[in-house]
């Protein structure tokens, strides 16, 4: 079981001590359960060690990638469709020309 603390706080230092679950030292909403099968999990430990880094730190840099490149790329597509929609648009025969020029010799 990997637990992944999500302290947008650690930014600027600890969470404050008001913030945090006197039980567990997490704050109250911001700490989660992540359960993976034991081969995913030992997959997740032994990648976490080889970057010098905790399981729980490592899958949070992880899903932080993961979500940075989601909204990236949802911008993108949504750009792109506007573009369609304003009757912008690219016939197949001129992205076969300009891919020949990219990668003629």
């Amino acid at each position: 079981m990997t637990r992944l603390g999500i302290w947008p706080e650690l930014a600027v230092g600890r969470p404050h001590s008001s913030d945090l679950d006197p039980q567990r030292g997490f704050p109250y909403a911001k700490a989660m359960e992540v359960h993976f099968a034991p081969e995913l999990q030992a997959k997740l430990d032994r990648v976490a060690a080889e970057n010098r880094r905790g399981a729980d730190e490592y899958v949070q840099q992880l899903v932080e990638n993961y979500l940075d490149h989601d909204a990236w790329f949802r911008q993108k597509v949504s750009a792109s469709l506007d573009k369609l929609d304003g009757g912008e648009s690219v016939s197949h025969e001129d992205v076969g020309a300009r891919l020949q020029q990219i990668f003629q010799p």
